[in-house]
């Protein structure tokens, strides 16, 4: 059955540098046990910067964004120059690769996230397999 998901109706779940509604996936409003799906919003102050970070294997579609570019790299401390986020944008991360979203002044991102599982998500569950 077709599944329609407004972003204003989901629950915000605030982490250090973002806010995140998840919309599809294990415990989401819509149960998956294939894939999870949701967005993000990097520019609240209230959170904070955004930590480097690493996971599992993940797809961004940039909705949105000014003043916003992303790192990538093998280690926290190693990430590459930032490169531009522009609206359109996919991204492909690998699993476990680091990255981070960054924006100046007056800058923000908008995404939606993709992970082709349900489990194994953060690096820790990664670690028990």
């Amino acid at each position: 059955m077709a599944r329609v998901i407004q972003k204003t109706d989901l629950e915000k779940n605030i982490l250090p540098g973002r806010i995140i509604w998840k919309a599809v996936g294990k415990e989401g409003p819509v149960v998956s046990k294939k894939m999870t799906v949701g967005f993000g919003d990097y520019y609240t102050p209230d959170v904070g910067p955004m930590e480097p970070h690493n996971h599992a294997e993940e797809c961004v579609f940039i909705v949105d964004a000014k003043n916003a570019t992303f790192r990538y790299g093998p280690e926290k401390d190693k990430l590459g120059e930032p490169q531009p986020l522009l609206p359109g944008m996919l991204l492909h991360f690998d699993e476990l690769e680091w990255h981070v979203f960054e924006h100046g002044e007056g800058g923000f991102v908008e995404i939606i996230f993709i992970y082709g599982q349900v489990d194994n998500i953060r690096p820790e569950e990664i670690a028990k397999k």
